[in-house]
């Protein structure tokens, strides 16, 4: 009886359950429509945004180029947007709309979250002191400063909201990620480049940020205490081997600084030399940060025959190099760079993943031999050795600081590679020894190209200097 008792009826209880899910149901329900309403508004100004602004070519990609800087972080670009999208609602006179329970101030602020935010990653682009690069596996995010990378405090809650960025990002580049095409680069005017793979051709998602962020490329800022690459020592062997016309190739792991050298020695190239860059996506922007160099830039499409690296290098040897930088060897450009090199376009640089400077001709010869013509290996080698790779530059992380930690002179001698020792960085004292001379075949190009060099060589203000025998 007393169990029937507590099951009665209660006209005030079953009141008070009502109000308290109509309450609940209202609750939910609006949050649901805000999130739909505010799903359709987003695409309408993901198109507003995505549509070419401007009269002329230029002005179109500077506007694309704005976005793109917004939705990385840069605040100018962003405050631009967000104006943007604020002159939008004024216009289609939503600004009154309301979005329930949504965790956003303005409707503005809302959209420009869904189109332009970058979610966490603000957290981490907010603190650039020392950022080089970004790196997104997934859901969890890891921070590049100075040359190592660490996990960060933060992390994407769900890998949905990486694609989201992942389809702003390409769809303000013309540019996809779909299943057909699993991948995407960005690269923006200040030579920031983003890098973006979809499922199905990594595991996850992933998004690459590299800032840029060095301003000044030259050997003399290479030799101050907060960089510590090399000493003044080396910045003088290194002059005279650029003004002395020796072929140059450098060597290193990721983020050891291999691009910053090599504009670093283009910095030390009379400006009035004619230098012609060849990459697959343009990294070294010599125009930009060198104005007065008389520089012609070539981006090379490896999947597009009529503007690959093969049709970059005709069209560069016809006109005029004194050198050519080739920002990196590929297995279907190294024949003609090598051609490049004995040809008169003495003076040029390039990099090539090798483990060590001995392994470097046999790393180009085994691309050169890709193309099928049966060269004989022996005699490329030798080829490579004599007229390729002059001088060869090693760069390694120590520390945490980016050192130019070998600089070797490449000789054929008696059917093998040998590499002369010019300088080695010795770890234990934390200086830079002079271990070995030039060879006499360098000496002459040396005194010949530069004899203001061979006369500091001889009057050893430098320590590089080949025995009286060899001359």
């Amino acid at each position: 009886m007393s169990e029937v008792a507590a099951k009665r009826f209660s006209p005030s209880a079953y009141a008070a359950d009502l109000q308290s899910s109509i309450q609940s149901t209202t609750s939910s329900g609006e949050r649901q429509d805000g999130l739909m309403g505010l799903r359709a508004y987003t695409e309408e100004v993901r198109h507003m945004l995505a549509t070419p602004r401007g009269w002329s070519e230029e002005e179109r990609r500077l506007y694309a180029e704005k976005l793109n800087r917004a939705v990385i972080g840069f605040p100018q670009e962003r405050a631009e947007m967000l104006a943007v999208i604020s002159d939008w609602i004024i216009k289609k006179r939503l600004q009154h709309l309301s979005f329930g329970s949504l965790p956003y101030a303005t409707l503005a602020e809302a959209l420009f979250a869904e189109v332009i935010g970058m979610n966490v990653l603000e957290l981490v682009l907010r603190n650039r002191e020392g950022l080089e690069e970004v790196q997104v596996v997934g859901t969890r995010i890891f921070e590049v400063r100075d040359g190592r990378a660490t996990a960060s405090p933060y992390r994407f809650q769900e890998l949905s909201h990486v694609e989201r960025i992942q389809q702003n990002l390409v769809l303000f580049n013309n540019d996809r990620i779909n299943p057909r095409k699993r991948w995407a680069e960005v690269l923006l005017l200040d030579g920031s480049r983003v890098t973006l793979t979809g499922f199905g051709f990594t595991a996850q998602p992933t998004l690459t940020i590299r800032l840029y962020t060095v301003k000044r490329f030259n050997l003399e800022t290479l030799c101050k205490p907060e960089y510590g690459t090399m000493d003044d020592r080396v910045r003088e062997l290194l002059m005279i081997i650029v003004r002395s016309r020796f072929n140059m190739v450098v060597i290193g792991a990721t983020n050891t600084g291999k691009t910053h050298l090599i504009k670093a020695l283009i910095s030390a190239m009379p400006n009035e030399e004619r230098i012609i860059t060849i990459e697959s996506r343009y990294e070294l922007m010599l125009a930009r940060d060198f104005p007065d160099k008389n520089v012609v830039e070539y981006e090379a499409d490896e999947d597009d025959p009529v503007h690959g690296p093969r049709q970059a290098f005709k069209l560069a040897l016809r006109q005029s190099p004194q050198r050519i930088c080739h920002a990196e060897i590929r297995d279907e450009d190294a024949n003609i760079y090598v051609r490049a090199c004995t040809r008169g376009h003495e003076g040029s640089i390039t990099s090539v993943h090798a483990n060590g400077l001995e392994d470097v001709p046999d790393t180009i010869t085994d691309m050169c031999m890709l193309d099928g013509r049966g060269m004989n290996p022996v005699t490329m080698i030798r080829r490579i050795t004599e007229h390729v790779t002059h001088i060869g530059f090693e760069m390694r992380m120590i520390n945490g600081v980016r050192k130019l930690t070998r600089v070797g002179e490449f000789e054929w001698l008696d059917g093998a590679i040998r590499i002369r020792d010019l300088v080695r960085f010795d770890e234990s004292s934390g200086n830079w020894i002079f271990e070995e001379t030039f060879s006499a075949k360098s000496l002459k190009k040396i005194s010949r190209n530069d004899p203001e060099g061979f006369r500091s060589l001889e009057s050893g203000s430098v320590s590089v200097l080949g025995e009286a025998s060899d001359k």
